[in-house]
């Protein structure tokens, strides 16, 4: 009899390319990698199916760390190589890699368009709130006063919210995530793999290197509890060491309150499928230094069903092809209206 051969369980390890990984020692990019390789290997994702695209900056050296099919693209273009291969391509697993200055400001054009279209990828947005491969410079998402290499005096520019900006363009998923928080952020990359269309992961991600600590009030033991909410689906918006705080509603407006002081039918329930709520909770975006300053939330925020982008361009295509037959490229290329100069 022959053996009975077992098949080979896939891991982490089966996703990372035979490439040093090279970013600073203690970056947060390290521990984002992990887990998409970890992700990938859960669901089981074919390589040869499986795209990572990137603009550039150090969040963009990503595809070269994934065992997959890959592209290192143009500063701010990835949504336009994305949208492209997706088209074309729409049986691919198409995953996009940006920071916060890639994305939020030379990329800000293609990057809302990729949103309101709904192509079905992912998009990691690593937000560290500088420029790091430029060696520290203010990004669109640094807070207001920031000192760096390029504001001596601090920026004044104020900053970008890019969830707020995502609910303004239709997003149909938008969630956040902390690179320091690995068993938070699993899941959220899960739901955003299964989810059919454009799913934007905002990750907080450490520069220990040209911003150390720029998320430390959502990460350290002494402040994280009063600065942070954990929302998920159907469950009440609490916070706080012990679970004493919550968040309720007076009409629009959120208010911090104390559990003991309200009563279970006042607490604001989670509903990622409510859009207004979901547009209130991604402007919970006070600076945690200042008094009075809202939790910061992490998260499912919004998701939706709305048709892909590539479904609507392949049905107009294959309509095309039926009413008119299989186009003729040179017959397209010489135009109805032709002359002979003689």
């Amino acid at each position: 009899m022959m053996a009975e051969v077992k098949e080979k369980k896939i891991t982490a390890k089966d996703y990372a390319s035979d490439q040093d990984v090279k970013w600073c020692p203690g970056c947060g990019d390290y521990s984002i990698l992990k887990q998409v390789q970890s992700v990938c290997a859960e669901l089981a994702l074919k390589k040869d199916d499986t795209v990572f695209i990137s603009g550039i900056g150090c969040s963009s050296r990503f595809p070269y760390y994934m065992d997959t099919y890959g592209m290192h693209s143009i500063h701010g273009r990835g949504p336009a190589f994305v949208t492209g291969l997706k088209t074309a391509r729409p049986e691919l697993n198409v995953w996009l890699i940006t920071g916060d200055g890639d994305s939020m400001s030379i990329g800000g054009n293609h990057f809302i368009h990729l949103l309101r279209r709904n192509v079905d990828v992912n998009v990691l947005l690593f937000n560290n709130q500088i420029y790091g491969l430029t060696k520290g410079q203010y990004s669109p998402t640094s807070e207001k006063g920031k000192v760096t290499k390029s504001t001596p005096f601090g920026s004044i520019d104020h900053p970008f919210n890019p969830l707020s900006l995502a609910m303004g363009a239709e997003a149909t998923f938008v969630a956040r995530t902390i690179d320091r928080e690995p068993k938070h952020m699993r899941p959220i990359l899960i739901e955003g793999e299964k989810h059919r269309g454009t799913s934007l992961i905002e990750i907080y991600q450490n520069c220990n290197i040209f911003n150390d600590g720029a998320f430390f009030p959502f990460t350290e033991r002494t402040t994280k509890a009063d600065n942070t909410i954990f929302i998920e689906h159907g469950k009440a918006l609490v916070f706080g060491a012990g679970g004493l705080k919550a968040i309720v509603l007076d009409g629009f407006t959120p208010k911090v309150v104390s559990i003991s002081d309200t009563t279970e039918a006042d607490l604001w329930i989670h509903d990622k499928y409510d859009r207004v709520k979901a547009s209130i909770l991604t402007r919970f975006f006070d600076d945690p230094r200042q008094e009075g300053a809202l939790p910061r939330p992490f998260g499912i925020f919004y998701q939706e069903s709305r048709p892909v982008y590539e479904d609507g361009v392949t049905a107009q295509v294959e309509k095309h092809i039926e009413e008119k037959g299989t186009p003729n490229l040179d017959t397209l290329l010489e135009g109805p209206n032709t002359w002979t100069i003689k």
